[in-house]
């Protein structure tokens, strides 16, 4: 009876002991999971793209109001430091247009074109991920067209001239490389004088407004 009670004595302070020690084992620690990362769109790149609209005149050349279509393509490239909403670029674009003026003058009809113009313009913008509201502004040129017609028949040269233009758009990344892009520029094109029939005439200076939709790819 006695070893029996010594035994129950034994496992009690046996089994004291083993509480004792897990009581002392350090408790499990658990690690959280990270935040999933958020990925947010960056703007640097070169991109190429198309573009469509209408120009009209806020001025009159010496042939009258300019109105017509207006499309073509933009190269470019921007420049976002990496956790800045600045954006930095260049863009060059090629127009062709149907703008077009006409003025007559008893029996003389004159008739002023601009089959073509371009820019290269600088680019400055804020981006909200994959939407960005830019300032735009440089150098344009164009190409002018002008003719004389009457009962003796017709005549007509071209010249290409220089300004510049300023402007803005909206531009959003909707897939991927792609973006879509609203944009408006105001170009001033300086006065050139043409030849016709060995007579210098003057265009007088246009100054003509842009509002196109465009469509560029990043590469």
């Amino acid at each position: 009876m006695r070893s029996l009670t010594v035994l129950g004595a034994a496992v009690a302070v046996l089994g004291f002991a083993t509480a004792a020690s897990a009581a002392d084992l350090p408790a499990r620690t658990y690690t959280k999971a990270p935040p999933p990362m958020v990925v947010v769109y960056n703007w640097t790149g070169l991109y190429a793209g198309v573009n469509v609209g209408g120009g009209w005149s806020s001025a009159s050349s010496n042939f009258g109001d300019a109105s017509g279509i207006i499309g073509g393509g933009q190269i470019g490239y921007n420049w976002q430091p990496v956790g800045t909403p600045l954006v930095l670029g260049i863009e060059a674009d090629i127009q062709g247009t149907s703008l077009k003026s006409s003025a007559t003058d008893g029996a003389l009809t004159g008739e002023s074109k601009v089959p073509a113009f371009g820019t290269l313009r600088g680019r400055i913008g804020y981006a909200w991920d994959r939407f960005m509201v830019y300032g735009t502004g440089g150098w344009a040129f164009s190409n002018t067209k002008t003719s004389l017609s009457g009962p003796g028949g017709s005549v007509s040269d071209e010249k290409w001239g220089s300004g510049y233009t300023v402007g803005g758009g909206l531009e959003w990344a909707f897939a991927g490389p792609w973006s879509v892009k609203a944009e408006y520029l105001y170009v001033s094109a300086n006065s050139v004088d043409l030849t016709l029939a060995g007579v210098t005439v003057s265009t007088g200076d246009y100054h003509y407004n842009v509002a196109r939709l465009g469509l560029n790819y990043r590469f």
